[in-house]
């Protein structure tokens, strides 16, 4: 009895070591399937952010970075850096793309490319170019593909004080179709350039623009993005009159000399008659 119980704890210690055994066994092939089996490698590329029409001038707010495989990856596709965002800025996309789709090089056409100024405008349209300052050119953050008022502000000399200074809009809702900065020959300027902004206009308005250049400064206000509804589209579209010194300050208005009312009475005595004013 006594022989049978031990041939009995014997095969159960076998049975449990084969079961250690197997368990380690198993284990092991796993890590090793799992060494074998490489993690696929990724990189960060540059993507639409939104649904962009043929045409469109990018904005930095229009490109956002998605994970793909390596493998998966376009040859020509745009790598997320630094570099690349600074250089899409401006610059306008040849198809439509969806949202989320890859920005291919072979997609897009920078500025200052070859042609890119012949892509970018309409049909029967030109493009001028104007210097602005930080201020006038809203520090920088007037973007390709935004649209402009173009507000002149000139002095006008032998004429009152409540019409020294004069601004008036000269274009209007005109594009933006590149902006920069531009090499001058005045040592007097900092850093030997001033910025510039190239805007799409009909030829009457770039003959406008010109003219308005020579006159006095230039500034730009920025459209907003959302559509107007119809009424206000029209107002917005109907001519604008000039805003003179004296609409804006009461004070200039106020210290121009004030030209006395003149009154006539006509007296008559003894058949004569006489004139006198007060």
């Amino acid at each position: 009895m006594v022989f049978r119980l031990g041939i009995f704890g014997v095969l159960i210690a076998a049975l449990i070591a084969v079961m250690v055994f197997a368990y380690s066994l198993l284990n092991q092939s796993k890590h090793q399937v799992e060494q074998a089996v490489p993690v696929p490698q990724t990189e960060q590329i540059l993507v639409a952010a939104q649904p962009l029409p043929a045409g469109s001038l990018l904005q930095p707010s229009q490109v956002a970075s998605a994970t793909i495989p390596v493998t998966g990856a376009p040859s020509d596709v745009l790598i997320d850096t630094p570099q690349n965002r600074a250089s899409l800025t401006g610059s306008m996309v040849r198809t439509a793309l969806s949202q989320g789709a890859p920005l291919l090089n072979s997609q897009v056409i920078h500025p200052g490319d070859h042609g890119f100024l012949a892509a970018v405008l309409a049909p029967g349209m030109r493009a001028v170019t104007v210097a602005v300052d930080n201020v006038t050119g809203a520090n920088g953050l007037i973007w390709p593909g935004d649209n402009v008022d173009v507000l002149l502000t000139q002095s006008v000399s032998g004429v009152s004080d409540a019409k020294s200074i004069a601004a008036e809009v000269v274009l209007s809702n005109v594009r933006v179709i590149a902006s920069g900065a531009q090499v001058v020959k005045d040592a007097s300027t900092a850093n030997n350039s001033v910025q510039t902004v190239t805007l799409e206009v009909t030829p009457e308005q770039a003959s406008r623009c010109l003219v308005a250049i020579n006159l006095g400064k230039l500034s730009l206000i920025v459209h907003s993005a959302e559509t107007a509804p119809a009424g206000a589209e029209q107002a917005q579209s109907a001519p604008q009159q000039p805003v003179w010194a004296g609409d804006v300050s009461p004070a200039l208005a106020a210290t121009q000399p004030q030209v006395p009312a003149v009154s006539t009475v006509n007296v008559i005595s003894s058949g004569a008659t006489g004139e006198f004013k007060f």
